[in-house]
């Protein structure tokens, strides 16, 4: 069994210790959540994990074939290549005997008479049936439809920040390696790429590591959490849900003991304080043990709740009024006679296909985007901020409290108390030693959180938020979620977070894409399980539903359901049985360009029709046990 050990690893940034003599190991098959707040230090230990960078100290002990793949937040790839290449510029050893095996057959087709290539054609040929590489490029099709690129032949540049995203990702789940790092792997997917990425990731033989907002994915992938906190590493078994259990404990053991040092402190206090004359060279070694438990004094080092407690202006009854509105931008139709009225309180999910026009339309209602026609029209007493998923240009040389100070000095909060721009960076994290930080020196979760900190410092009473999850720490989105929870005013927030939106939505939009926009009430987890229920085999664009729908509970097979769920499990193991000849025949027949693909073809029809049958298994076998 594999295994990758870390002794001691120790790495500072400036003033700040990322991580001081940290050890774990991490064995086949563990699947591992990150956790930290912003500027904890995740991605510097990503980094020092895959190689990237180095630690200051420390040790990582692996063996010589181990391999890692890591997806960065901003993968690294070719503009020029087109996506096919790009996913086999990897250096895997399937992707070498992939451009090994095209080099020597472009080779041996020049030059068939050449004994010397064609001796290394051979060679090509037999590494290609040893590394089993004729199935990748089926494995290749297979991970991009999910991941909703199917187009092999874009160049990476025509891509999106997206799409190149989907890229990197598939270009490392293809390699399989004995540990998968994702950096944030759910930002850009659509719904139905999270689900089918976590049933992969649930199924995946090797190691997985990955740091992400997305809290239903931690509960869904993962097995163990590391939590990175004030330097230290802490080590939960289970999902996030037993985290949360498992961090209330530790915090609560750790004031427990907090709590005896301090009496044990006062006592000793209580004894230096004596007279000299009670001292005498005897008690040298009690003085030496109060210095050190003087030194070991202070708080319990906890990642402490974000505390928002700001007021906002009065929100009048008119706040947002869309009337046939219509909106093409780029060839593209957002718009198409939309209709919304936006009142105080309203908590409005937009979310739905990429590209859709999800932002765009939060840039007409901010007055960024104007309509093709139609209306939009806002109140008098609207105080607007807007939450953009690129952040504001901040000066890299102005320091903290000069960026917020140049918003105010000070606010008031919902109790009428005047609080500081001091007391604000306290409360969202920013101690007192980083108020005079250089703004470049912050990470980029941190400069995040500084622009959410400054919209609000403004005290709007309608918030626009567009992706916010995507680079805020869960700690940070927690008490974000809470804050909006209590806000009287209005919110209209883009998302692909499904925890966030169920969170703080009750009413959602789902862009469909060519104008066509589904509306729904109620929690987003019950859309997705009404659309799950509902969705047939041909999709059929549904109407509008202005009430939460209910679904009726299936309770029994039908009569055709009682012959079909008789057989189903003999079908599938006959499609298995058929996929795994087909396997065989496609090493049999390894130089025949025109058998290969079609038996290519055949192994992709018989995968889809398996898919079908296992979809069919688990929604009879979930009746069945009902």
């Amino acid at each position: 069994m594999k295994q990758f050990r870390v002794d001691n690893l120790t790495s500072t940034y400036g003033e700040k210790v990322l991580f001081d003599h940290i050890s774990f190991l991490i064995t086949e098959g563990d699947h591992i959540g990150l956790i930290g707040v912003n500027g904890s230090g995740k991605t510097s230990l990503l980094n020092a994990i895959a190689g990237v960078t180095k630690a200051d100290s420390g040790d990582i002990l692996t063996q010589n074939d181990y391999r890692i793949g890591y997806l960065k937040q901003l993968p690294d790839l070719d503009p020029d290549a087109v996506v096919m290449d790009a996913i086999l510029s990897g250096d895997q050893p399937v992707f070498k005997v992939i451009r090994d095996y095209t080099f020597a057959l472009q080779r041996f087709s020049e030059q068939p008479n050449d004994d010397s290539i064609a001796n290394q054609f051979e060679k090509a040929q037999a590494a290609m049936e040893q590394e089993d590489a004729w199935t990748t490029e089926a494995k290749i099709k297979t991970i991009l439809t999910q991941l909703h690129m199917p187009d092999l032949q874009h160049r990476i540049s025509e891509l999106s920040g997206g799409q190149k995203k989907r890229v990197g990702l598939a270009q490392i789940l293809i390699q399989e390696p004995d540990l998968l790092i994702l950096d944030e792997p759910t930002n850009h997917l659509d719904f139905d790429s999270i689900a089918w990425l976590e049933k992969y990731l649930a199924n995946y033989k090797g190691a997985v590591l990955t740091v992400t907002h997305d809290r239903y994915f931690l509960d869904a992938v993962t097995t163990r959490i590391f939590e990175l906190s004030f330097g230290k590493l802490y080590v939960y078994k289970g999902n996030y849900q037993d985290y949360v259990v498992g961090k209330a404990e530790r915090v609560e053991q750790e004031k427990v003991a907090d709590h005896k040092k301090q009496q044990l402190y006062k006592k000793e206090l209580q004894w230096m304080r004596k007279s000299a004359r009670a001292r005498t060279t005897k008690q040298k070694g009690r003085e030496n043990a109060f210095a050190q438990l003087e030194n070991e004094m202070g708080p319990v080092a906890v990642d402490e709740d974000v505390q928002v407690n700001l007021g906002q202006q009065r929100l009048g009854k008119k706040v947002v009024v869309i009337e046939d509105a219509k909106l093409q931008f780029n060839d593209k139709i957002i718009l198409d006679g939309f209709d919304l009225r936006v009142s105080a309180g309203d908590r409005i999910g937009i979310t739905g296909a990429n590209g859709a026009g999800k932002s765009t339309f939060l840039n007409a209602i901010a007055g960024k985007q104007p309509l093709t026609s139609g209306l939009i029209q806002l109140g008098e007493t609207v105080k607007m901020a807007y939450y953009t998923q690129m952040t504001e240009a901040i000066p890299d040389d102005k320091r903290v409290i000069a960026y917020l100070s140049d918003v105010a000095e000070s606010v008031i909060d919902k109790e009428g108390n005047r609080v500081s721009v001091s007391e604000l960076l306290e409360q969202f994290l920013f101690p007192s030693f980083m108020h005079g930080t250089l703004i470049r020196k912050l990470s980029g979760g941190e400069k995040r959180r500084l622009y959410l900190l400054k919209l609000l410092l403004q005290q709007p009473n309608v918030l626009l938020l567009d992706e916010p999850t995507n680079d805020l720490d869960i700690g940070t989105l927690t008490v974000l979620e809470d804050f909006l929870s209590h806000f009287a005013g209005a919110v209209i927030t883009v998302s692909h977070d499904r925890y966030f939106l169920d969170k703080v939505a009750d009413k959602l939009f789902i862009f469909k894409g060519a104008g066509k926009i589904e509306r729904f009430d109620g929690l987003f987890s019950q859309y997705l399980t009404t659309e799950t229920q509902s969705e047939p085999s041909v999709k059929i664009p549904k109407k509008i539903n202005h009430e939460t729908p209910t679904t009726p509970v299936k309770k029994k097979l039908t009569y055709n359901e009682k012959k079909e769920w008789a057989t189903i499990e003999d079908d599938i193991e006959q499609l298995e049985s058929q996929m795994s000849q087909v396997s065989d025949d496609m090493t049999h027949n390894g130089t025949d360009y025109v058998k290969l693909g079609e038996l290519q073809k055949q192994k992709e029809l018989l995968e889809q029709q398996l898919d079908e049958k296992m979809g069919r298994w688990e929604y009879l076998s979930e009746i069945v046990e009902s």
